[in-house]
C-alpha cells in the first residue's frame, strides 16, 4: 500500500484528493493536515510513503514544510499563478508538482510515480511549470558535466526532460525497465543531481528538453 498524507488548507480540496485517493485499492490516505507546520508534525508520526504538500498554507508554507521533512517524498500542489515557487520548491527537496486542477487520473499516476522514486510527472504539466521557471533557476556548475556522460546516457537525459518513465524510455530505446533506472543512476551521480526532477531542469537549462 502506498501510504498518502494530505496537507491543504482547503477543506474541499482535501475532501477532493482522499476520495480519488482511497478508490484506489492501492493507496491508503493515512492523515490530513490544514497547516504546514501541522504537515511536518504528521509527516514524522505517520511516516506516508508520498506527501501531497500545497505551497500556500498558513504558519508554514509548503517549500518551509517541505524543507524539514528531508527524505521524505513530497508532490507539491500547484498552479500556473505560483510558478515562481518551483524553483524554492525544487531547493526544497520536492520530488515533483501537480496542478490543483489536475484529473483524477492524473492525480493518481503522479502518487504512484513518486511514490516508487521516479520524481516524475506528466510531461506537459513538468515542461510547463520548468519552462516558466527557468528564468529564477540559477544554472548548476554541473552543467559543464554533461561530456562525462555517455551517448546511451545523454540520450536518457533527453526522454526524461520530455517526460518519459522508466518504462517510456525502456520501450522507446528497446531495453530493459532495469537498464534505464541504471542509466539514470548514473547520469544522476555523474552530473552531482539529487533526482530526476534536477535532472528534467538541467536538461532544460542547457537546450536538451
Amino acid at each position: 500500500m502506498i501510504r498518502v498524507l494530505i496537507a491543504d488548507d482547503q477543506a474541499l480540496m482535501r475532501q477532493g484528493f482522499r476520495m480519488i485517493l482511497s478508490a484506489q485499492p492501492d493507496i491508503e490516505v493515512v492523515g490530513e493536515a490544514d497547516t504546514g507546520a501541522a504537515a511536518v508534525r504528521q509527516a514524522t508520526a505517520l511516516r506516508p510513503d508520498v506527501v501531497l504538500m500545497d505551497i500556500q498554507m498558513p504558519e508554514l508554507d509548503g517549500i518551509a514544510a517541505t524543507r524539514q521533512l528531508a527524505g521524505t517524498k513530497v508532490l507539491i500542489l500547484t498552479t500556473f499563478g505560483n510558478d515562481d515557487y518551483v524553483a524554492a520548491a525544487l531547493s526544497a527537496g520536492a520530488s515533483g508538482f501537480l496542478l490543483k486542477d489536475t484529473t483524477p487520473q492524473q492525480l493518481v499516476h503522479a502518487v504512484h510515480v513518486v511514490a516508487k522514486g521516479d520524481a516524475l510527472l506528466d510531461p506537459a504539466v513538468t515542461r510547463q511549470l520548468i519552462q516558466r521557471a527557468l528564468p529564477s533557476l540559477t544554472r548548476p556548475a554541473t552543467s559543464a558535466r554533461f561530456d562525462a556522460l555517455s551517448a546511451r546516457e545523454t540520450e536518457v537525459l533527453q526522454l526524461l526532460a520530455q517526460g518519459m518513465s522508466n518504462a517510456e524510455i525502456a520501450d522507446t530505446l528497446t531495453v530493459s525497465e532495469t537498464t534505464v533506472k541504471t542509466h539514470v543512476s548514473r547520469l544522476l551521480g555523474k552530473l552531482g543531481l539529487r533526482d530526476r526532477v534536477q535532472a528534467v531542469v538541467l536538461a532544460h537549462q542547457n537546450g536538451l528538453g
